[in-house]
């Protein structure tokens, strides 16, 4: 099949969360496949240096009558044959600086419904034959950014044009593309479309909801989430939509690029190491004291490390951590954290780090290679999250051998199994889960990790079973097949007229 991917960031290129590791290694899964996939992405100026052989491919109009142009170029990933790459040429749109999505004062660009309407509107143009020598079978739409191209799709197809197939993937549902309602106009959407079964919603404009509701088939990052998000606790308001088209959505579990994270072959790591039966471990070890040498942690390799890679939201279970900090550090504990977010959480965590420096190391923003070092010499992986769509922070630690620490939600609830007596003996423990989102229940998952770490033989043994644990791109991308061929077939949405 001829599958377009639609996704506003993508690693190795430009990266502010998990769904750009998605973006970067599904498509090359799929070619693995024998699947013909290509993407399209917004020309930030991250992308566009990194797309190389970037040649015009076409012109097109935007629904509101401006011109842009359409290139096609490659993108190399650690030796692949690379990924074809469609960047739009609209650097009055794109080419800001910084944060794609935010100005410098952190608030959303005023213009988000133009530069997000078009990445979905360049999708279907690409259907209907913008690129002659390439048009798509499927159109695979990446979060709110990219959900209008569902939309499009739709209404194309009811002007005559032919059926393409059409996927949206919601990749965290509490982020909706929300809009006045006055943009509507500039959209290039039939009238019909702003309707309590279309883009409306409470009176504005939600892309994230056009996407539930025009795509084919729908799918999320794990089969907790997609679930979760047809309750309204998790559904964001869009719960009863979901259930509604509940036989059209389908739970994928996010998979773990091997050729990006895999510790005995990571070049960020000062030493690589892997576990056959639990062997070949000292690597982790040297990670650890050159880690803490860096951070300036007291370089005691008896210390159970713990470490959060995250956005720093209280969606992400952080107050948790803080609450619960002086108790991991009287345990013996170190903390090392990378991230970046809310501002109290920023501060908050500066002032643990200056008042207790050997024992707690806060770095503020974001560091790729940093971020492989920390899952290297991790002991334990903070993911204490409120909700969590799928999560990849824990399956790094389960693959680094950083055993997860979890609350049982969303993708953490797939992909963590609790360190309890009876999944100690049966061999499929694989690091700490907790239930309730409290400071109570956190503290005690806290001390089963310590209690654990304090087992060396145990603790080895469910250390071996995480990294052992699967988490391939060929099972995920076979699954995404299917739900490709069911959107070929499928005429339209099961909600759209």
């Amino acid at each position: 099949m001829r599958i377009l991917q639609v996704s506003a960031e993508l690693f190795p290129l430009l990266k502010t969360g998990g769904l750009a590791d998605i973006a970067g290694a599904l498509p090359l899964a799929l070619t693995a496949a024998g699947q013909d996939a290509r993407v399209l992405l917004p020309g930030f100026p991250a992308i566009v240096a990194g797309v190389r052989d970037l040649a015009p491919v076409a012109a097109f109009e935007a629904p509101w009558g401006e011109g842009f142009g359409l290139r096609l170029g490659h993108i190399d990933i650690d030796g692949t044959p690379g990924i074809a790459a469609y960047v739009i040429d609209a650097p009055a749109l794109y080419g800001r600086p910084g944060n794609p999505y935010e100005d410098a004062s952190r608030q959303p660009y005023g213009d988000n419904h133009r530069r997000f309407a078009l990445l979905g509107w360049a999708a279907a143009q690409l259907a209907q034959g913008l690129d002659p020598q390439w048009q798509p079978e499927v159109v695979h739409a990446h979060d709110w950014h990219a959900a209008l191209a569902p939309a499009y799709l739709h209404f194309a197809r009811q002007s005559g044009a032919p059926h393409v197939g059409s996927v949206f993937t919601v990749h965290n549902l509490a982020y909706q593309g929300i809009f006045a309602p006055w943009h509507f106009a500039e959209l290039g959407l039939p009238g019909s479309a702003f309707q309590m079964d279309g883009l409306e919603y409470h009176g504005q404009i939600s892309f994230m909801k056009g996407g539930l509701y025009f795509a084919d088939r729908l799918t999320t990052v794990s089969p907790t989430y997609a679930l979760e998000i047809q309750t309204p606790e998790q559904g964001c308001g869009l719960d009863g939509l979901l259930r509604q088209r509940s036989a059209a959505l389908s739970g994928i579990l996010n998979a773990v690029d091997d050729k990006v994270w895999n510790p005995a072959a990571d070049a960020a790591l000062v030493q690589g190491y892997h576990t056959p039966e639990g062997r070949h471990m000292a690597g982790k070890a040297r990670c650890k004291s050159v880690l803490q040498h860096q951070l300036g942690l007291a370089e005691r390799p008896d210390a159970s490390l713990f470490i959060v890679v995250s956005r720093l939201t209280e969606q992400k279970g952080l107050h948790l951590v803080l609450g619960g900090l002086d108790a991991l550090l009287a345990q013996g504990g170190q903390l090392a954290l990378l991230g970046s977010g809310e501002a109290w959480l920023e501060e908050a965590f500066r002032q643990r780090a200056a008042a207790a420096p050997q024992s707690v190391a806060v770095t503020i923003g974001y560091n790729e290679t940093l971020a492989h070092q920390m899952f290297g010499a991790g002991d334990v992986t903070l993911v204490p999250s409120l909700f969590e769509p799928c999560g990849l922070t824990q399956m790094y630690g389960l693959k680094y051998g950083a055993l997860p620490l979890v609350r049982r939600v969303g993708g953490l609830a797939d992909t963590v199994v609790d360190s309890s007596l009876e999944d100690l003996a049966s061999g499929e423990a694989t690091g700490f889960v907790f239930d309730r989102f409290d400071a109570a229940d956190y503290a005690r998952a806290l001390r089963r990790a310590f209690a654990l770490y304090d087992r060396g033989p145990d603790w080895r043994r469910v250390r071996g079973n995480a990294m052992r644990r699967p988490a391939d791109w060929a099972t995920a991308a076979a699954q995404y097949i299917d739900v490709y061929r069911q959107s070929i077939k499928q005429p339209s949405s099961g909600s759209a007229p």
